[in-house]
């Protein structure tokens, strides 16, 4: 196992956050797939 230094879940998901951010194309699939969601449930 490597050794990682303990990181908060908070930090983990500031982090997660910020690739988002980056990766607009992921962002844009993420909106879909709620749209999606929210249709049909709507």
């Amino acid at each position: 196992m490597r050794k990682s230094k303990k990181r908060s879940f908070k930090d983990l998901v500031s982090d997660n956050k910020q690739e988002l951010l980056k990766d607009q194309e992921a962002m844009e699939r993420l909106e879909l797939r709620l749209e999606k969601r929210h249709l049909k449930n709507g």
